[in-house]
């Protein structure tokens, strides 16, 4: 188990070195920025008010663009779930899928290993690339902080990559369970993005509508709390989130240990009997 853990881990370093340092540079820019956005206030003030409403829906309002929380949330944290979901989407879709699909996993499987060893250490395996990667991001903000004005604390500064991570884990889950129903990893990989991109929209729609938020509630984005977590998190929504991600584990590892291993490429729809087409009149017919 370990040994498929750590080759998990190896084969995504360069994902992890990516994004983690590429997002890491990325956050310490805006930190860097900050003390400018805050000295031009004043103009920022009257450009915004010259600016429809609807413009800044998906950025969470601009009122306390000026507060640390507003500031990470409209610069930073309001559009990651966005790009973090996906990445997690498709990590969760590959995990086992893609093995599947390249016919290794069957080979893996015919080794003196369970199945559910095999599950385990690649799931821990994918809550580590996640873990990690908002480390590196969260450090590149560390590092920075000590160069800007912005008041934060490290620990402080890291409760919202805690709300990313919990968010980013749900997609992931989801990918994975979707692996194991629909015929292929690309199939799961976007049906679970087309979610989260629905997800997004309707929560950033509701600053616009407010009809919208007995449908919202039922949104995951509605449960992630973006840089205003550095006032502290939210437990009920983040026990909301978590246990909704482990319960899609446990689904897709339900499916996963019943189903049969495809020796490699794309699957079929997995239906139930009654809802396939039998062969059987056919086959009398030509008797």
């Amino acid at each position: 188990m370990k040994t498929i853990f750590l080759h998990a881990l190896k084969k995504s370093y360069l994902l992890i070195l990516g994004w983690g340092i590429g997002l890491a540079l990325l956050g310490g820019y805006l930190i860097a920025f900050y003390d400018t956005m805050v000295e031009q206030q004043g103009m920022m003030d009257q450009l915004i008010k010259n600016m429809p409403e609807e413009l800044f829906a998906f950025f969470g309002g601009m009122t306390d663009f000026t507060k640390p929380e507003g500031y990470l949330s409209i610069e930073f944290f309001s559009y990651m779930p966005l790009i973090f979901g996906i990445l997690a989407a498709l990590q969760g879709s590959g995990m086992l899928a893609a093995d599947e699909e390249n016919g290794s996993l069957d080979l893996l499987l015919a080794h003196p290993v369970s199945r559910a060893k095999v599950f385990l250490a690649r799931f821990l395996a994918l809550i580590g690339i996640l873990l990690v990667i908002n480390g590196l991001i969260w450090l590149g903000f560390l590092i920075a902080l000590n160069q800007s004005t912005l008041e934060s604390t490290p620990l402080q500064l890291l409760l919202p990559f805690v709300s990313l991570w919990t968010f980013s884990m749900l997609f992931a889950s989801l990918g994975l369970v979707l692996s194991m129903i629909l015929p292929s990893r690309g199939a799961a990989g976007m049906t679970a993005g087309l979610i989260l991109v629905a997800s997004y929209f309707l929560t950033s729609l509701v600053n616009i509508d407010n009809r919208l938020q007995s449908f919202e509630r039922f949104s995951p984005m509605h449960y992630y709390q973006s840089g205003y977590a550095l006032n502290g998190i939210n437990l009920e929504w983040f026990s909301g989130l978590t246990a909704a991600w482990i319960i899609l584990t446990f689904l897709a590892w339900l499916k996963f240990s019943a189903r049969d291993i495809r020796v490699g490429g794309e699957g079929g729809w997995d239906l139930p009997r009654w809802m396939t087409p039998s062969t059987k009149p056919k086959e009398a017919a030509q008797k």
